[in-house]
């Protein structure tokens, strides 16, 4: 079984024990947590081997990177 398939099976079991808004909530906010430190992780050390630096940070703060909506589908 892969780590993927595990970590599956792990939300699963969590989910299944979620039974208010409050759980729900408390369970988002967990796995933002998580997946912010793990982004974090990863710039951290493009950074500690010189392929991410302040002119980068610099360059992208200005820019809009999200995908356009497409309005084809209304």
């Amino acid at each position: 079984m892969s780590y993927s398939e595990m970590a599956q099976l792990e939300l699963m079991n969590a989910a299944a024990n979620v039974t208010t808004k409050e759980d729900l909530d408390a369970l988002k906010l967990t796995l933002s947590l998580f997946f912010a430190e793990l982004a974090q992780k990863a710039i951290d050390k493009l950074w500690d081997e010189g392929k991410f630096d302040q002119a980068k940070l610099d360059e992208l703060r200005g820019k809009h990177l999200r995908t356009p909506y497409n309005d084809t589908l209304n």
